[in-house]
């Protein structure tokens, strides 16, 4: 298939400003055409013919496909100033509009890309464009401030925070210089920064870090909006979902920053979505990665060489997925199930008819202890037998002395605490309290989304609660499935902060995101439960006051307790998978 390769098109948008695309047009003829939009530059993505994750743009091209890549507001050789979220929504239906209106294209569009690429599909997509006829944004989010800026229990994303911005402020400041305006000691500062992020974790106050909040830009006004105020509520798309119209190909991974998005993305489009098409059309595929590697082998933990992207066949997926609504192929996802899982610890792809699975068993595993469940060595249980017995489990949180971040959705991945992680790096600190389940005499499935209720007691008038699902192996190692935070005092939604009665119990809930696990025989299901989870996320100061703004001699120490038994029913709720009756 001959195409046309025309660098640095200019597409105007509705205020004027012009944007710069790569196209890939039909040499002959008219098609459907692939849109990309990036803030990182689209010569780089443009030189890659494959990306694991995303489809290999030879491929496309070759099956028929117009593609073009354009840069962000802003961003590498378009006009405009470059603010995260805020153009992305008019200016996707603009450039679609464009597509759809050129001699080589046949008026129909689709979009695909990851992450921040992701967010710009459906913000097109909210648009209700009647050109854009599908969608697959993969490791993504349509609710900025639970993914990825903050986590969905009110916790600053510290590390990722950090990284991007100076990533960002980077590329900007570089622009500004070309232009004639900035300093080159500012430049040098970001990329410094860049290359080595780690210190910016540790600097505090966190909205004082010198070389970003010197830059002065939307990062501080992120920082300035801790809770999901109005300032987040303007970009959040959930409740624009009943203006889309597109089918869209969910793509996840397990260890992915935005898992909790990306399977609550779908079940809410599925939901919601303004037509029977769109919402019928949805389809999720979950791999056992990360935001960055999407091989599924680990250090600590490899799934096996069909874990990999390229291996599960990917970008076949895409193809077939944008000729059944972009060229009106009905057939082409005949026998593609809607739903596709990696199913670890028996390490295998798996079909699925819809999420959560329809035949899970929500069952409650209670949480009870002597009174010492620190450290992996204590005597903290996990039973499916509520306990007769009433007693608390008390740690000390200094947030001068965090937990270290070991593994789960991390970024920027850099940082080596990615993914599957041995927990025995952390388990053995007094903080971190570990309720484990007997070994197991049977296999038992966790496929779904994953919750903890705890009964919580505090000194502090504020304070944070952290909650891993942990796979622990005959051998002692211990590999995290998947996790989650609350801070206090966000515990009535995010909307609102209510700080804490020092000593009085309070049930809270963390949500641990989902995952799709079989503990095997030998095995021991296990719960790690502590205050702090860094530099992923930021520590709680546990004064009740903005975190954000407080120094390290603000700081102090909070006696945390967890409270089970009858009168406080401290319980993980897992999504349980028994299918041997069917088979």
């Amino acid at each position: 298939m001959s195409h046309v390769y025309d660098i640095d098109v200019r597409i105007p948008m509705r205020d004027g400003v012009a944007l710069a695309a790569n196209v890939w047009r039909l040499a002959d003829g008219t098609g459907p055409t692939l849109l990309v939009r990036l803030p990182y530059g689209k010569d780089r993505l443009g030189t890659a013919t494959a990306s694991d994750i995303l489809p290999n743009l030879l491929v496309l091209l070759e099956a028929g496909y117009a593609v073009v890549m354009q840069d962000c507001r802003g961003t590498n050789r378009s006009e405009g100033e470059f603010v995260p979220h805020m153009a992305d929504r008019a200016d996707g239906e603009d450039t679609v509009a464009w597509i759809a209106d050129q001699p080589w294209s046949d008026g129909v569009v689709g979009m695909y890309g990851a992450s921040y690429l992701g967010m710009v599909q459906w913000e097109a997509a909210a648009t209700g464009s009647s050109a854009l006829k599908a969608i697959a944004p993969s490791l993504t989010s349509i609710d900025n401030y639970e993914a990825p800026w903050y986590s969905a229990g009110g916790a600053l994303s510290l590390s990722l925070v950090t990284f991007w911005n100076a990533l960002m402020y980077a590329a900007d400041a570089q622009r500004s210089l070309e232009a004639g305006k900035g300093s080159l000691s500012q430049v040098q500062e970001l990329f410094a920064a860049v290359l080595a992020p780690e210190p910016l974790n540790d600097v505090l106050p966190t909205a004082e870090v010198p070389v970003l909040a010197a830059y002065g830009k939307w990062g501080n006004d992120w920082l300035a909006h801790p809770s999901h105020d109005d300032y987040w509520d303007a970009m959040e798309l959930t409740p624009e979902l009943k203006n889309v119209t597109t089918p869209a190909l969910n793509i996840g991974g397990w260890y992915d920053l935005y898992i909790g998005q990306t399977v609550r993305t779908f079940v809410a489009a599925r939901q919601n979505a303004g037509t029977a098409q769109a919402r019928e059309g949805q389809r999720l595929v979950i791999g056992p990665w990360d935001h960055a590697s999407y091989r599924g082998i680990y250090p600590d933990r490899s799934f096996g060489p069909m874990a990999a992207a390229q291996m599960m066949g990917l970008t076949d997926l895409y193809l077939k997925f944008f000729d059944r609504w972009l060229r009106g192929d009905i057939s082409a996802l005949d026998g593609v199930a809607p739903v596709k899982i990696f199913v670890m610890g028996v390490d295998q792809w798996r079909d699925e008819q819809d999420w959560p699975l329809p035949d899970t068993k929500w069952t409650d595993f209670h949480l009870g202890s002597a009174g010492h469940a620190n450290t992996a060595d204590g005597d903290g249980v996990l039973t499916t037998e509520p306990p007769a017995v009433a007693e608390h489990d008390t740690y000390l949180y200094d947030p001068r002395r965090p937990v270290p971040t070991a593994g789960g959705a991390c970024m920027p991945t850099t940082l080596g605490f990615c993914g599957p992680v041995d927990q025995r790096t952390v388990a053995g600190r007094g903080d971190v309290l570990c309720f484990a389940s007997p070994v197991l005499a049977e296999p038992v499935e966790v496929t779904g989304p994953v919750s903890l209720t705890l009964f919580v007691s505090s000194s502090a008038a504020d304070t944070d609660f952290t909650a891993k699902l942990v796979d622990v192996f005959p051998d002692g190692k211990a590999i995290n499935l998947c996790d989650g935070i609350l801070r206090a005092r966000y515990r009535n939604g995010l909307a609102t902060e209510e700080l804490m009665e020092p000593g009085m119990v309070y049930e809270i809930t963390v949500d641990l995101t989902a995952t799709s696990n079989v503990f095997l025989p030998g095995h021991r299901i296990r719960l790690d439960v502590s205050s702090s989870n860094f530099p992923r996320y930021d520590r709680n100061t546990n004064t009740g006051g903005f975190i954000a703004r407080e120094a390290e001699a603000q700081m102090i120490p909070a006696i945390n307790r967890i409270h089970h038994g009858p009168s406080h029913p401290s319980r993980l709720v897992l999504p349980i998978i028994d299918r041997k009756q069917q088979q």
